[in-house]
């Protein structure tokens, strides 16, 4: 293997996330280690560097030219990680230096150096075990802080279920717990998306009976409520940072829904009054809008009636 794909081996091993295996950190831990593609891991040194060395030694030893402003990515993106995960130590030659200051220089902890020198014998699997024993998985910490701040929701039928953390899956939780009991009284939730798990709720019997192939779920709003008594289908695209129901959104809606029985009630939600007035110009005419900040009210999008379904022949519903 290259020294890159051995760096990326022992980040795995030693708990380092995904977000940090890739080729930025795996030349940033051999710049640390004074390594290049020649050189053997026992012979791992502890350098003392500060970004600009560490991005010269890549440059120099591997090829790889970062632009200036990478400097910052690097930081943040890898070398804080590599902090937290007691890899490294921050200036350990002078622990008062500054935390801004251009001088900061970063150095291989002790039992780091352990483990690099160990790589590719017996001893590898054995000194990995026994460091992250000592100072924990950086990837396991991760995911119980994001558990923690999971955000919690409530479906309708008394089912609890939780969504990863983040204001859209917070407007998504209120959808779920107070647009619904107020406008789609009755409705079961037959799709709830998350934005790190696509497909959090697909109650795929419903989904099936309302003619929604499996194929299309990713392509649904953020939030579809079916109330069976009124054949209604609600779908609630919930805005925080992409766009409402366009009307481009509806066409494609409406195309993907052509065999679909249920009668369609196109909401889009929002988590305040400012974000509203943001999209407000790109909402679909006969469509509803509704605004956590204040539950109680909805508005509505011209026609001809309020929250509800619209035919797709008008001159016919005229008539009748």
């Amino acid at each position: 293997m290259s020294k890159r794909e051995d760096a990326k081996e022992i980040l795995k091993c030693l708990g380092l996330p995904k977000p940090q295996q890739n080729e930025r950190s795996c030349l940033t831990l051999l710049a640390l280690a004074g390594l290049s593609e020649v050189d053997s891991w026992s012979d791992t040194a502890r350098p003392l560097h500060r970004i600009w060395d560490i991005m010269a030694w890549m440059k120099e030893k591997y090829g790889k030219e970062y632009a200036a402003n990478s400097r910052e990515t690097i930081r943040r993106q890898t070398v804080h990680q590599f902090e937290q995960a007691r890899v490294i130590d921050r200036n350990p030659d002078d622990p008062k230096r500054p935390t801004n200051s251009g001088e900061t220089r970063y150095q291989l902890t002790d039992e780091a150096v352990t483990v690099l020198r160990s790589f590719g014998t017996r001893a590898f699997s054995k000194k990995c075990e026994q460091f992250v024993k000592r100072h924990g998985s950086l990837t396991q910490a991760y995911e119980r802080a994001r558990h923690r701040l999971k955000v919690p929701v409530t479906l309708p039928d008394g089912t609890k279920v939780k969504l990863s953390p983040g204001l859209h899956n917070q407007l998504q939780r209120l959808i779920v717990e107070e647009f619904a009991p107020r406008f789609a009284q009755g409705s079961v939730v037959a799709y709830l998306g998350d934005t790190a798990q696509k497909r959090l709720v697909a109650a795929s019997e419903t989904l099936n009976a309302l003619n929604i192939p499996e194929m299309n779920h990713d392509k649904l709003p953020d939030v579809v409520l079916y109330d069976e008594r009124r054949g209604w289908i609600f779908l609630v695209e919930a805005v925080t940072t992409h766009g409402p129901v366009s009307p481009k959104r509806h066409a494609e809606l409406e195309s993907m829904l052509k065999d679909c029985p249920a009668r369609r009630v196109y909401v889009t939600a929002f988590m305040d009054f400012a974000g509203f007035k943001k999209y407000a110009s790109e909402i679909v005419w006969e469509s509803e809008v509704w605004i956590a900040e204040f539950p109680d009210h909805m508005i509505h999008f011209n026609g001809d009636n309020f929250l509800g379904p619209y035919p797709r022949n008008k001159e016919t519903a005229r008539d009748s």
